[in-house]
């Protein structure tokens, strides 16, 4: 669209100033609906923006589609189609997007919260510099809307001070912001728990907001604080399923009902970090929010978007999952291709935990069909071997309890080469030498790695297969074409003789030696080695 005309500059100015001081940045309320609009604008949810007679009229995509319009001269009578009255977060979007076209979001939203860092006797809300905060000794009563706020407040102050921080400043500021976040702490061993489950959700979302304003894509945010998002997840799965087998107050339930409704956002954003986002969601529908009634309007608002990225429809699925519709489940599944592969992971531990394995046996079948896809998408042989790592734990417990042991076959089959290790001590355990055979074949063994213990198993039992594993062996120590190696293939020579000693094929013996030593009798120093071992006649 470009920069807007020159004779709307003048009446947006003034429609900026008279919303910056119609929301009050110490309310929560407004501080949300701006919170939310900004996050909505940089989803790059408003379209089909169109310049009328002194109003802008815009499309905000939010679970629904709605209308906005923005009346410039009097901004009291800016409308949307959504339930809310007054100012809403779709407005606040469309106004952001019309914004960021000649002037600087970021400075409006600095500007607007000025006042609320201006007043310096609030204790809990009040932005103070990094060691101010840290010498803070207020403790927070039990708010959730002032115990969100301050935390955001206080991620702010800390994470942004002095600008944008450099990736390798964010550890250090995160240590100092959850020294921050511990001090605020209320004393109650069980409201301290849900404050700190709160709060750990809260950053989780604030440090995915940082990141997309900092630009940083996954490979930043892997080298320099990927594990801050780790240590979070853990915290909170350890968190929530803590309170989850607590007999929890009543009053708990305003609180989990809100943080209940903020999980959303966690699906609907469109950034990096996909797999965390969603497993987070995840958790917290398992372990925390159990109520039948929840899980039914969160599953039928997923269901009633008009578009659906990967997060949202794993989302879907996952309460499919919980209210036990698999049918449903597994038909969204069906539907989706192979990237959603990872998420199976968490799908097949919950029904492990709770032993449905009737339950879980197409989970484990369409995860393997996907398997071979998936890793052919993925040139990193590490990143493809811990994948293999994860199948198999996940999958081992079902065909363990079930004896489907064709099943965990069928997923190492799909996995070579990476899996080339754990099959093939599989088939060995179940002597199933043949099969062993043909994979030693396939990955072009080594001879020297068949353990001592493995040959003399196989002396004994399966005598047949040692025959083409010491013959390709031979063969590799004849091309190396020096003295050592062709005693090397003289001593596996002798060994060889022996089976076939063993096996009373004598006959095929000689007719290979034969055949051997006609084909190397330019090698004068192999068959000088040969008559030195006793393999032919001096």
């Amino acid at each position: 669209m470009g920069l807007i005309p020159e004779s709307y500059v003048e009446p947006l100015q003034w429609f900026s100033e008279q919303t910056k001081d119609s929301l009050k940045s110490e309310s929560p309320a407004d501080a949300q609906i701006v919170q939310k609009g900004l996050l909505l604008y940089r989803q790059g949810s408003v379209s089909q923006i169109k310049l009328e007679h002194n109003a802008i009229s815009a499309v905000v995509q939010d679970v629904t589609p709605v209308n906005v319009t923005l009346d410039l001269s009097l901004p009291y009578l800016s409308e949307c189609s959504c339930p809310i009255e007054g100012m809403c977060r779709h407005q606040m979007a469309a106004f952001f997007q019309i914004l960021s076209y000649d002037s600087s979001v970021s400075n409006w939203v600095d500007d607007w919260r000025k006042p609320l860092r201006e007043q310096e006797q609030t204790k809990t809300l009040h932005i103070q510099r990094a060691k101010d905060l840290l010498q803070s000794t207020g403790h927070l009563k039990p708010d959730y809307t002032n115990w969100t706020e301050a935390f955001r407040l206080s991620f702010d102050a800390i994470m942004k001070e002095d600008g944008q921080p450099k990736p390798y400043q964010i550890g250090e500021r995160f240590a100092l912001y959850t020294r921050r976040l511990k001090a605020g702490a209320p004393f109650e061993q069980e409201w301290k728990s849900l404050y700190l489950l709160v709060a750990a959700v809260v950053t989780f979302e604030e440090m995915l907001e940082l990141s997309l304003e900092l630009e940083h894509n996954e490979d930043t945010i892997n080298r320099y604080y990927r594990y801050l998002y780790t240590d979070l997840l853990e915290d909170i799965e350890n968190l929530s399923s803590k309170l989850a087998v607590q007999s929890l107050p009543f009053a708990f339930d305003d609180f989990i009902e809100q943080l209940k409704d903020d999980t959303f956002e966690l699906l609907r954003i469109h950034f990096v970090l996909e797999y965390d986002r969603t497993h987070l969601f995840r958790l917290l529908w398992t372990g925390l929010f159990k109520k039948k009634n929840w899980r039914e309007e969160a599953k039928e608002t997923f269901a009633a978007m008009p578009t659906k990225n990967r997060p949202t429809t794993v989302g879907l699925i996952h309460l499919h999952l919980l209210l036990r519709e698999d049918e449903k489940a597994l038909a969204l599944i069906h539907k989706c291709d192979e990237e959603i592969s990872p998420y199976f992971f968490y799908w097949l531990k919950i029904l492990a935990s709770h032993k449905e394995w009737k339950r879980m046996e197409p989970y484990v079948i369409e995860a393997i069909s996907r398997i071979k896809v998936y890793l052919s998408s993925y040139n990193d042989y590490y990143a493809c071997r811990e994948f293999m790592k994860l199948v198999t734990q996940a999958i081992t417990p079902f065909c363990v309890e079930t004896n489907r042991l064709d099943l965990y076959e069928k997923a190492l089959f799909q996995m070579l080469p990476y899996s080339f290790h754990d099959y093939e001590f599989f088939l060995f355990e179940k002597k199933e030498y043949d099969k062993w055979l043909e994979l030693q074949t396939y990955a072009s063994f080594n001879f020297e790695s068949i353990s001592n213990d493995r040959i003399k198993l196989l002396k004994s039992e399966a005598p047949h297969i040692l025959l083409p594993l010491y013959h390709q062996a031979v063969q590799a120590d004849i091309e190396g074409k020096n003295r050592e190696h062709y005693r090397l293939a003289v001593r596996k020579l002798k060994k060889l003789r022996t089976l076939y000693k063993k096996m009373k094929r004598m006959d095929d013996w000689n007719s290979f030696l034969d055949a051997l030593l006609t084909r190397t009798k330019r090698l004068r120093a192999f068959h000088e080695e040969c008559k030195r071992g006793k393999l032919i006649d001096a």
